[in-house]
């Protein structure tokens, strides 16, 4: 049988090439809810990789964002974005990949990202380091905040409950920039490579981020809270970084939350 990451990385290229096929065709999209999609792909990406998963280990959980999951109470755990960037793909907006995770006991050990439009797999096995395309990365040298590049997301549903506005204003005027790709796993993808410094978001799900977070720390990064806390796959909030601007990052977050800002929002001005 092959290991758990050779079997992931062969799941995650099939359900690739399965999305990449729908995509250039055009698909239909029904909503789930206000403005969450299910489009024909994420239904035939999802199928596939339940299936690959169950008959390669067919007594595992494997769970994620739709249905046809199964939870066996098994101490390892697949967590399955069979696309990631929904919205992104319905729109024919070329940024959407697939992301497998799994858990051992509580505790991430094989994560795989991947990209088919610019055919990128990244993968990560807890101890064995984080690699794209079979080459190892690392995080990015930037050492203060102000010299970093930086994204975050906001969700697709009650997004008038969501903060994360005050915190997008303050970390953009702070640092080189934010920028907001609508892939939450391509984003941890990119801190692990080095192409962004840092990513926060509100409200992720575990099968989100279960990937991402390890392959930043296999990559040499820092993952936690918000607020400095364990970066946990269902706690309200998650900061990674390049590890060396995280102090920095933290730091103006906690002013966040206080109400502190430096950096008001400026008025409109009508000319």
């Amino acid at each position: 049988m092959p290991s758990f990451l050779e079997s992931a990385t062969d799941i995650a290229r099939e359900a690739g090439t399965l999305l990449a096929h729908h995509f250039e065709r055009g698909i239909a999209f029904d909503l789930k809810g206000d403005f969450d999609l299910v489009t024909e792909a994420d239904r035939a990406s999802e199928k596939l990789v339940v299936e690959r998963l169950h008959s390669y280990f067919p007594s595992h959980s494997v769970l994620g964002e739709e249905g046809g999951m199964r939870d066996n109470s098994s101490e390892y755990c697949w967590y399955v974005d069979p696309l990631d960037g929904t919205t992104n793909f319905a729109h024919g907006y070329p940024a959407f990949n697939v992301t497998i995770g799994l858990e051992r006991a509580g505790e991430l050990i094989g994560g795989v990202i991947y990209d088919p439009v610019r055919q990128e797999m990244f993968t990560a096995e807890l101890g064995g380091g984080a690699f794209l395309n079979g080459r190892r990365i690392h995080v990015s040298k930037a050492r203060t905040l102000d010299s970093a590049l930086l994204a975050t997301g906001f969700p697709s549903r009650k997004r008038h409950e969501n903060v994360n506005v005050h915190f997008f204003h303050q970390v953009a005027m702070t640092s080189h920039g934010v920028r907001r790709s609508g892939s939450a796993a391509i984003d941890l993808a990119y801190v692990a490579c080095g192409r962004l410094e840092g990513f926060w978001e509100f409200g992720l799900n575990p099968w989100d981020m279960a990937a991402g977070l390890l392959l930043i720390r296999e990559a040499g990064g820092t993952t936690t809270s918000m607020t400095g806390g364990p970066a946990g796959l269902r706690g309200p909030h998650i900061a990674v970084s390049n590890s060396l601007i995280h102090a920095e990052l933290l730091q103006l977050f906690g002013e966040v939350f206080k109400g502190q800002y430096r950096y008001p929002i400026p008025p409109i001005v009508s000319r």
